[in-house]
């Protein structure tokens, strides 16, 4: 059995490679410009979010003040800015998705999964990237 790989394959994979380093300014443009957006389920509360996660703003509608509960407007900003979080790596994983060529759909970093270094919380990176449970540190 031969085990060499294929030279029309290794060809078509450097033909990729070449294609998403030629479009790397492109993408990373795009990857700058994304936003992400959130609402809480009662749609007083919108989070709109950078490419990094960065909270750029936040709008609270007026009525949540008619029953004032701190602890539970804190919850549902925090939920919503992670809905808005979990939008923005969506999108950018979709740009990644069309540009860079990936093993089986997933892209790599280290022993890490990109998609799920890109949901980590920076609290959890170091966990993520040294290929921890990273489904559970959201």
């Amino acid at each position: 059995m031969d085990e060499r790989p294929q030279m029309s394959a290794v060809r078509a994979m450097l033909d990729e490679l070449k294609g998403a380093m030629a479009n790397m300014g492109e993408t990373q443009r795009k990857m700058l410009e994304v936003t992400g957006t959130g609402w809480s389920p009662d749609r007083m509360i919108k989070a709109v979010v950078g490419p990094r996660g960065q909270l750029v703003e936040l709008e609270i509608d007026p009525r949540v003040y008619r029953t004032p509960n701190s602890k539970a407007l804190a919850a549902s900003i925090l939920s919503t800015v992670r809905a808005a979080v979990d939008d923005a790596t969506e999108k950018t994983k979709e740009i990644m998705d069309a540009t860079l060529p990936m093993e089986g759909g997933t892209a790599m970093i280290g022993n890490a999964n990109l998609v799920d270094v890109m949901r980590s919380h920076d609290a959890d990176l170091g966990k993520v990237l040294e290929g921890g449970d990273s489904g559970k540190l959201h």
